[in-house]
Parts: structure tokens; sequence; C-alpha cells
């Protein structure tokens, strides 16, 4: 019978089955004569029952140096002390209820203690052998909960070849669910695989591929099983869920097997395009990320998305941006090099259909992407992180010929720069000069004349642009349902940029001749509330105004000189010649001033 430990660490630590071997010793009258030790557990038995069954214990007897053997160490043997238990009831005689759950174990052991057919017929490994065969693996759902029995009783399960028989019995009853559901819901199936240790997981997947089901089957089945094994991580596609641990326990025990599970799901992807929701690509990606796997991974992970990026939304890429409390950028290069491994990849087809995307042809694939690209950066402009190359770094990624409008991209460069005030006048350019003026809407070039974050150049741009098109005779309804075509925006800019300095320097030339209007005009009121002056004084006065008559007339023909806009604004040399009937305190206001 069981006896209690010499110690009391073995007293308390066996179990409540163990303490009732006694009840099953059939007989009180022959003393037990060996104690086998099975880990922290020890039984009183009988040496007769015990070799009657098992040529294990019979060989430990017979070939022990001592003639008389009082103790058996079994500490290696499979399933622990629970299992020899029910290995010493059946030498003994007794029955107990062999499951799908412990049929692994038990046949494990009887194979340990050799406890087979060969040695005494209907012993224990026979009667598991026919339970495996007639009971266990004659259903999907039993073979999967005899193969996740074995996860414990590695290596000598797969020695012994348990482990092989299941997999190959749950590939054949999955292939034919997937193929011919005969449940609801139909990929019940896969629901069943997730209680599996992703090693044998793969090996079932592994041998299903080999029987030729369908790569949607599988990707059903790795969808499945990654979203109930990675329940915490994958579950908010928003990338904005609830935090999780702290990133920078890279250490634990959790994080690396983790780790493990993500890098083992990645390389069990099928090849197949379009296989997998791009959410679910993300969500891996951000696992990745956040679990700090292998290169590999990430990249094989990079390349997936890439493929189908044509059908990401902005939520799905912000995935891989966020931390799991959704308070800050992580890892923007990851998003930068799917993105331009798309355009790299769109490039090549374009050059094999003969495209050209210098003369402004690209696929609507692309044009769809570029659109997405600049509401992503809308979205992330407000983090304080991201720097103006990351910003830049990003939007030039698309070609500008990919977008027909840059209203987007103004959007998301106007929200950074209200989300960064303190940016100057250089930093501001270097924002904006991804976009091109010329290629915003009527309401956009309106918005960005009346915008004051926006960098000078910027604003002349869109008020120049509008001049061109009221000179041409196009019509605002109209304007607005033009589509900017490239030779027209490239010559245009080229004439803004040599127009640019010179527009500047009539600004502070104009700024100069107002000042002198007001000092005119001060002078005027002196000359009336001065009436009894001295004739030498109204002299001076008379010699002052043709001297500054003089210089208006050298200011203002200067300035019709370098006034881009000259051929419709009105002349100002003579301004001063009519002074005395115009209120130069309120200048009349001309059709192309910036002011």
């Amino acid at each position: 019978m069981a006896t209690e430990g010499k110690s009391p660490i073995n007293m308390n630590s066996m179990s409540s089955s163990l303490q009732r071997t006694g009840q099953w010793v059939f007989s009180q009258d022959i003393p037990t004569d060996v104690v086998v030790e099975v880990g922290e557990a020890n039984f009183s038995l009988h040496k007769f029952m015990l070799v009657a069954k098992s040529n294990y214990i019979r060989k430990l007897i017979i070939e022990s140096k001592d003639s008389d053997v009082t103790r058996i160490d079994l500490s290696d043997m499979p399933g622990g002390p629970e299992i020899f238990e029910k290995a010493a009831k059946f030498c003994y005689g007794v029955n107990f209820e062999i499951t799908v759950q412990n049929v692994a174990a038990l046949h494990c052991a009887a194979e340990f203690l050799q406890m087979t057919d060969k040695y005494c017929d209907n012993n224990l490994a026979g009667r598991t052998q026919d339970f495996l065969s007639q009971v266990a693996l004659s259903s999907l759902s039993g073979a999967i909960v005899v193969l996740k029995s074995c996860e414990i009783l590695l290596p000598i399960s797969r020695d012994l070849g348990i482990v092989r028989r299941c997999v190959d019995v749950v590939a054949a009853k999955a292939c034919n669910e997937a193929m011919f559901p005969c449940r609801t819901p139909p990929n019940w199936w896969t629901e069943e695989l997730c209680i599996l240790d992703v090693g044998f997981f793969a090996d079932v997947v592994a041998s299903m591929k080999q029987r030729g089901v369908k790569p949607s089957s599988l990707a059903s089945a790795i969808i499945t099983y990654t979203e109930k094994s990675l329940r915490d991580l994958v579950r908010d596609h928003s990338g904005r869920g609830v935090k999780f641990s702290d990133t920078g326990d890279n250490d634990s025990d959790e994080r690396s097997q983790q780790r493990d599970l993500v890098e083992s799901i990645v390389s069990l992807l099928p090849s197949d395009k379009g296989l997998f929701p791009i959410n679910f690509l993300c969500s891996l990606l951000r696992c990745s990320v956040f679990l700090d796997t292998s290169l590999t991974c990430k990249n094989e992970l990079e390349k997936r998305i890439s493929v189908v990026l044509e059908h990401v939304s902005v939520d799905d890429l912000l995935i891989p941006s966020f931390t799991y409390d959704g308070e800050r950028l992580l890892d923007l290069d990851s998003v930068r090099r799917i993105i331009s491994s798309f355009v790299e990849k769109e490039k090549n087809v374009g050059v094999f259909n003969g495209g050209d995307f210098n003369r402004g042809l690209c696929s609507v694939t692309l044009q769809r992407v570029a659109k997405t690209v600049d509401s992503y950066l809308a979205e992330i402009a407000t983090y304080g992180e991201l720097t103006i190359s990351k910003f830049n770094a990003i939007a030039n990624l698309v070609p500008k010929s990919a977008r027909k409008s840059d209203d987007d991209l103004y959007r998301a460069i106007d929200i950074f720069l209200k989300a960064h005030p303190n940016l100057d006048e250089i930093e501001r350019e270097k924002v904006c000069s991804s976009m091109d003026p010329l290629k915003l809407s009527y309401d956009a070039r309106l918005h960005a004349s009346q915008n004051k974050r926006l960098p000078v150049n910027i604003v002349l741009h869109a008020l120049y642009y509008d001049q061109l098109k009221l000179r041409s005779g196009v019509e605002e309804h109209e304007e607005r349902a033009v589509v900017v075509n490239l030779p027209e925006a490239l010559k245009t800019r080229s004439q803004l940029q040599a127009d640019t300095t010179l527009a500047k320097e009539n600004e502070a030339l104009r700024s100069e001749l107002m000042k002198m209007k007001m000092y005119v005009s001060d002078m005027q009121k002196n000359k009336n509330g001065a009436g009894a002056s001295s004739s030498n004084s109204t002299s001076l006065v008379s010699n002052n105004k043709k001297s500054k008559h003089t210089f208006f007339s050298s200011v203002s023909k200067k300035l019709g000189k370098l006034n881009p806009f000259r051929h419709g604004s009105k002349d100002t040399s003579n301004l001063d010649e009519d002074l005395a009937g115009v209120d130069i305190t309120k200048p009349r206001r001309r059709r192309f001033s910036i002011s």
C-alpha cells in the first residue's frame, strides 16, 4: 500500500489519489516488500504483483547488486505518480477508466514499464493501443485531445509514434471537414485546433498542405489560432488597445513564449496573395514590433502587407504605428518600408507595361494608396515625436504624379503646422516642400491664401496661380473641375520661382511708398494749420515738395519695372500730381494686391 515518505515534504506532496492506494492493495496478510518512488510520492507494493506484469521492474530486481531490493526509483516515469498509480492498479487487477485525456500517458507508461503483450498477454500496452484505435482516434475532437495530452509526454510520445499518428488523423479529418462540412458553423474544426501547442499545430498544418487542402482553409485555421493564442495582442485592430505590459520587459518568460509563437505563426503563412485580411497582417506586425521578433519575421510581414496595400485603410496603417496604450508613435520605419516596397513594385509594373512615372502615368491602385498615405499623415501629424524629416520621408515616398490633387496632403501639413507652432519660417518651408501649391483645388487655395501658419512663398504661389487663372478667362466654377496637367504646372512653377524674389522686393518698395505718403499727408496738415507763417517757410515746404515729387517719381518708375503684375495694375508714377484730390490715408485697393 502507499506509505508516507520519510520526510515531511513527501507526506505533504502526496495527492489524495495516492493516499487511497491502500484501498486496492488486495491483501493485508502479506506485507509489502518494496517501496516504489515516483517523484515525491512513495508506493508500498508487492514485488511479485509488479513483476508479473512489468518486465522493466523484473529486470531492475534481477540485475540489482542488492540481493533484497526494497526500494525502486521510477522518477523518470511518464505521467508521474498519477499514471503510475493506474499502472499499479492494472498489476493488481483493479479496474480503472481509460479516457482520451489519459490514454496517451498510460500507453507511454506501459511502454516505459515494458507492460506489453510480448511479456504478458492482455497487458496494459495492448489495452491502450486498442483504445486509441477504436475510441480516441475515431473522431477529430478525440484525436485533438490525445494530441494535446502528448505535449507533456515529449519526447517519448513522439518516439512511440503517438504524435505522428494523432497528427495524421487530425489532418485527415480536418481536411474532410474543410471540404465537406458536417456541422455548423462550417469552420468549427478551426476552433478545435486552437487548444494545441504551436508546434503540434504546425505539424497539423504541414500535414494538411501535403493532403492538398485549399490555402483558404489553412488561412482560416491560422487566423483563428492566432486570434485565440494572442488574444490580448491582436484583438484590437484600431491600434489603441489596452496597455498590455511594459515594453522594456523583453526577457520575461511570457514575452519570450509569445515571441516564439508569433515567429512560428508567420512561418506558417501560405504564400498565396490575398488570403489574409490586411488588418490581420497589420496586427501581426504590431505584435512583431512589440515583442521584438526577428528581422526575418518583420520583413516577411512587411512584404505581405505591401503586396495588398491598395486595400489598406488608415486604421490598418495606424496599427504598427502605436504602442498598446495608444499614446505615442512606436515604429514609423515599418510603415515607410511597406509604402516604399509597394511603390517600387508599382514602378516595375509600370515600366513593364510601358508606363512612365515621370510623365504622370500612374495606376489607379497607386493613386488610391497615395490618398490613404495623405490621410495617414493627417492622423499622425499631431504627435510630438513626429519630426519634419520623418513626415517628409513618408510624404515623398509617393510620386507627385500619383496625386491628382494635393488637398489631402495640404490638410496633413496644416495639422502638422498647427501641432508644432514653434517652427520658424525655414522649417515651415521644409514641411511644405512635399506639397505642390499648383495642385490645390480652388477651396484649398482660398484657405491657403488666408492661412497664417503657411510660409509666405506658399501663399504667394496660391495667389499667383489664381491671378493666372483669372487672366486666362477661366470661370471660378469651371476652375474647380479642372485637373492641372503636369506640363502647365511645370511651366507655371518655373515662372513663379523667377518671380518670387521680385515680388518680395516689390512688397518692400510698396511699404516704403506708403510710409512716404503718410509723411506727405502730415506735411499738408501742418501747412493748413500754419497759414500765418512767413513766405520763407512756405518756400521751404515748396522746395521739399518738389524734392519729394522727384523722389516719388523715381521710386514709382522703379516699382513699375519690378512689379510682375504691372500690366494689370494701376501706374503709380504720377500719383503725387493728383494727390490733393485723393484721400491718401486710405489708399485705393488694387486688383492684384497681396496685402
